[in-house]
C-alpha cells in the first residue's frame, strides 16, 4: 500500500485518547491549539532537532521513520537507542555492528498513568520489529516536565490492543464514520473541544452529521 494511504501512528494513541477525536483528526482533518498541545510540539521540536548522538557508547536516534506494512501504519519515533549486543540486528547506517533497540516516546507534563501513550510506543516497537526482523520487549515513556522515563513492557495483551485499535482505524477510514460524542473528564482537556460539542444533545448532533455526510456526497 502506497505511504500516502497509511494510517498515521500517531492515531494509535489519539484513539486510545478518544474514538471521536481520532475521527475528526482522519476523516475531517479539523484540528485546534491548546496550550498543552503547543508546549508539547515545542518540546518534541527540540528532541527531533538533536538528531544522532552517541552516549556512553549508545547510539541516539532521533526523529526515526517507522512503518509496518501489517498494520497499514506509518511514523516516527521522538528516540531509539542502539546499545551494542551480539544478539542484536545490523543497522545499515551505523556500520556492521549489532544493536539493541530500545524506543522511546517523549511527552509533555509529569510522570502519569495513560495508557494511550504505552499503546503508541508499542506500535513504534512492532514497527521496528518489523523493519529489521527483531524483538523489543520493553521501551519507556520519558515525561519531560519530571525529567523521568518510565519502563513499558510490551505484553502480548498490549500488542494484541494495538493490533485492534490498527484495525479499528481502517474500519473507519473505510467507512468514514465519525463516532459520536462520549462526554467524560477528558473534555475539559481536549483541544478540539468547542469542534467536537460533547455537551450537545444528540438529535442536533445526528443533524449535522447528516449535513456533513450530504455535503461530502456532494463534493
Amino acid at each position: 500500500m502506497e505511504d500516502d494511504k497509511m494510517i498515521p501512528l500517531s492515531y494509535i494513541s489519539q484513539y486510545g485518547y478518544c474514538k471521536r477525536r481520532v475521527g475528526l483528526l482522519m476523516l475531517e482533518q479539523q484540528w485546534s491549539e491548546s496550550v498543552d498541545t503547543v508546549k508539547g510540539s515545542a518540546e518534541h521540536q527540540i528532541v527531533h532537532a538533536a538528531g544522532a548522538a552517541v552516549r556512553n557508547g549508545v547510539h541516539i536516534l532521533t526523529d526515526m521513520q517507522v512503518f509496518s506494512r501489517k498494520m497499514n501504519l506509518l511514523g516516527k519515533c521522538d528516540a531509539v537507542e542502539a546499545t551494542e549486543s551480539e544478539q542484536g540486528i545490523c543497522l545499515p547506517f551505523l556500520g556492521e555492528r549489532r544493536y539493541h533497540l530500545y524506543p522511546i516516546e517523549y511527552k509533555h507534563g509529569k510522570l502519569r498513568e495513560e495508557t494511550e501513550y504505552e499503546l503508541q510506543l508499542c506500535g513504534q516497537a512492532m514497527c521496528l520489529e518489523e523493519m529489521y526482523g527483531c524483538q523489543i520487549d520493553t521501551g519507556a515513556v520519558f515525561y519531560i516536565s519530571s525529567h523521568r522515563r518510565k519502563e513499558i513492557r510490551f505484553t502480548d495483551e498490549l500488542r494484541q490492543q494495538v493490533v485492534q485499535i490498527a484495525d479499528a482505524l481502517a474500519d473507519m477510514l473505510s467507512n468514514h464514520t465519525v463516532t459520536k460524542a462520549v462526554p467524560s473528564s477528558k473534555c475539559s482537556r481536549c483541544s478540539l473541544k468547542d469542534i467536537c460539542l460533547p455537551d450537545v444533545k444528540d438529535s442536533v448532533a445526528d443533524y449535522m452529521d447528516l449535513i456533513q455526510k450530504d455535503f461530502r456526497e456532494v463534493t
